[in-house]
């Protein structure tokens, strides 16, 4: 066969890379190109990384989209078979030439005269001298005869200053592998999901098969694959490494998971850049491996998210800060969601402070309806039952529910609602009267992270601060505004640290009762959608929510049973080597000896604010309070139960000093009010009245009985 003969042009061609080769061999390599160590020093990571107060990685967050880089990877830690693949691949003669194949160029020149597809002569130096140089890189039509001279210059020189083991390093580390794969570190997680270093022989010539058409069809790749492998005479068949090179490339990138709550993803910096926070990894490993085995064991109680925080008292800083179980993008920490119960110690630090309570104050735990625009507010313990008398103390430890809306009528609703919102919690928008007396028991919506910083003032002697992510030099010192009584604030800690006051309703033996000092208090909110758990001790405060983000309620998760658990197990980690002391009380304190007549509890040791103490708590007996009716309430809407019978259904109406007195209904008269009287309730409006013996009216409540909706009412 005749090879055709060359045109004038094809001589042309010759001639120039004659020259070019002649011109290499006398040129000096004096191009000025950077150091192996300010290769490396540029090279950025696409993602920034967030660290906790030690150093240790917490968590690495994509910032820059425009390619996927992973950390720069030494040649130590690259698998000695892809080295092998990619010179294979891509430079045989690179131990031996300096930069410029001679032998390689030559025959490519004269190749390229007698074949219509181009064969390219760059080394691995050359190639690293284009990733190195945008001038030199390649244009859609290819490089031109300037610019390949300038980069077989560059690669002299990179030969002259650099070792073949930092060239190659380099040339891993920066060359792109598939789409937006930069670098050996991101190509060998993304395509394979292993590290550098664990890439085995048909991985590596995957990979090594790449570099010369990173865009190539998976089949293209697989045959180029199995060529070098063949090469190489490395064990294992073709169909294999084609499967795998299938599996490989068909798989999809790992997408950017925002699974870094937005308070911490506004502390990144840049692409590649490392920032410190207040976090404690050891601590958020066990606030968030607590939390998740917690709810995975509540799963049959329809409880599927939670979210902790801790947060150190004194400096404000936020040691542990979980977010959701890791099933879901929600931020719990900053999610607003209906308070609970957990309001009820700033209600009573109010009533305390403005002295219209003491601890030892008894409170009438017994039905009221409170009349409203909507009709009547009627609250209800937890339990359904009523105790008659409870001091402050039980009232708050046992977390009963109408003496708190009757401590909230004494204090106000808007001067209650003024002292939340100076506490921090920022989410509680509306009016006062928007909340009403429902406030006490927590109808407004806070967040877990203000609410915990708000038991952190607590713990500070009634001193205020925001709380801080941010270490280092850019953090804030802390700064404490006097917010709550200190006196005040120490008796309310006394109370929720008192395992007795709290037995009632939670027992001696709870997840409450840590083997340290510790003041807590769990809230649960209207139809069971969120349970909260919040306590802090000398050092620390921890702060649980569990429920779910979607709003649908649990079932039979109780206080102790829901967010507690998780609360104890992160307490009892932060004082394993130093348990927790009780404060040392303010000045502006007495401890006085009180009984209580009758003995509606027992006599004991309490804490009082100077001037409100006393040794006697006497309640007014029955019969020297005013008459009146207690249930309903002038205004109440009554609905009727569609799953109670109507047999058995009733009212209960109850009345206090009414000795004497007489029960009256829609002109009825229905016998003595000094017993309650069970009514077998009928829709419609009635009027209930209290009369004398004479028949004078001497109290009175109109309220309604709703029936039950029927279809399409």
């Amino acid at each position: 066969m005749r090879r055709p003969a060359l045109s004038a042009l094809s001589a042309l061609s010759v001639r120039r890379a004659l020259w070019a080769l002649c011109a290499l061999l006398a040129a000096p390599a004096h191009a000025a190109v950077p150091t192996p160590a300010q290769v490396r020093a540029a090279w950025q990571p696409s993602e920034a990384r967030l660290l906790d107060r030690h150093g240790v990685a917490l968590e690495s967050l994509r910032v820059d989209l425009h390619g996927r880089r992973a950390d720069w990877v030494a040649l130590a830690d690259i698998s000695p078979a892809l080295g092998a693949a990619v010179l294979q691949a891509e430079d045989a003669r690179f131990m031996e030439h300096g930069g410029v194949d001679l032998r390689a160029a030559a025959q490519a020149a004269w190749d390229n005269l007698l074949r219509q597809r181009p064969r390219g002569a760059s080394t691995i130096t050359m190639q690293l001298a284009g990733l190195l140089d945008p001038a030199l890189r390649a244009a859609r039509e290819g490089r031109s005869w300037t610019q390949k001279l300038d980069q077989a210059l560059a690669a002299r020189a990179l030969e002259a200053g650099w070792s073949k083991a930092q060239i190659l390093e380099a040339y891993l580390n920066l060359a792109r592998y598939r789409g937006e794969l930069q670098g050996i570190g991101a190509a060998a997680r993304a395509l394979f999901g292993k590290a550098p270093s664990g890439l085995d022989g048909a991985e590596s010539a995957i990979l090594a098969a790449l570099l010369r058409a990173p865009g190539a069809a998976p089949t293209a790749v697989a045959r180029r694959a199995c060529q070098l492998a063949a090469e190489l005479a490395w064990p294992g068949t073709c169909t294999a490494i084609t499967w795998r090179a299938r599996v490989a490339l068909a798989r999809p990138a790992p997408a950017a998971r925002p699974a870094t709550p937005a308070a911490l993803r506004r502390l990144l910096g840049g692409a590649g850049s490392s920032v410190r926070t207040t976090i404690d990894a050891g601590v958020q490993r066990v606030a968030r491996d607590a939390l998740r085995r917690h709810v995975r064991e509540l799963a049959g109680r329809n409880v599927g998210d939670g979210a902790a925080v801790v947060i150190d008292n004194a400096s404000g800083e936020l040691l542990a800060y979980v977010a959701n179980t890791g099933a879901s993008e929600v931020d719990g920490v900053a999610a607003p969601r209906q308070a609970g119960s957990t309001l009820k110690p700033f209600l009573y630090a109010l009533a305390l402070e403005r002295r219209v309570l003491s601890a030892a104050s008894l409170l009438d735990d017994s039905p009221v309806g409170i009349a409203q625009d909507d009709g009547a507010y009627v609250p209800q313990n937890y339990d359904r039952s009523f105790r008659g008398y409870a001091s402050v103390r039980t009232s708050l430890a046992s977390s009963l529910n109408v003496p708190a809306v009757r401590s909230l009528l004494l204090v106000g609703v808007e001067r209650f609602h003024a002292r939340l919102r100076a506490l921090g919690l920022s989410t509680l928008v509306e009016d006062a009267d928007f909340y009403g007396p429902a406030l006490a028991l927590g109808a407004g919506e806070v967040t877990l992270l203000e609410l915990a910083n708000a038991y952190r003032t607590l713990a500070n002697g009634g001193r205020h601060g925001v709380p801080t992510l941010r270490l280092g030099p850019g953090a804030k010192s802390p700064s404490l505004a006097q917010v709550l009584d200190p006196a005040a604030s120490f008796v309310v800690g006394d109370i929720l640290a008192d395992r007795a006051a709290r037995s009632p309703t939670f027992g001696l033996r709870s997840d409450l009762a840590t083997a340290y000092w510790s003041a807590v208090k769990t809230g649960t909110s209207k139809d069971m959608r969120d349970n909260w758990c919040l306590g802090y001790s000398e050092r620390y405060t921890v702060g649980v929510w569990v429920g779910n983000f979607d709003g649908q309620p649990m079932w039979d998760v109780s206080g102790v049973s829901g967010a507690a658990p998780v609360w104890r197990e992160v307490m009892d980690h932060l004082h394993r080597e130093r348990p927790g002391r009780q404060p040392a009380a303010p000045p502006g304190l007495v401890r006085t000896r009180v009984a209580y007549a009758p003995a509606y509890e027992p006599a004991r040791d309490e804490w009082f604010l100077r001037g409100t103490e006393t040794a006697l708590v006497e309640a007014v007996p029955a019969g020297r309070r005013a008459p009146q009716i207690l249930y309903p309430a002038d205004g109440s809407i009554l609905a009727l139960d569609p799953d109670m019978p109507d047999r058995i259904e009733r009212v209960l109406f109850r009345a206090q000093g009414a000795s004497g007195q007489r029960w009256r209904l829609d002109g009825t008269e229905l016998g003595p009010a000094s017993e309650p009287v069970a009514w077998q309730p009928r829709v419609g409006t009635h009027r209930l009245e209290l009369v004398d013996g004479e028949g004078a009216v001497v109290s009175s409540s109109r309220f309604e009985v709703r029936g039950i909706a029927g279809p399409g009412d």
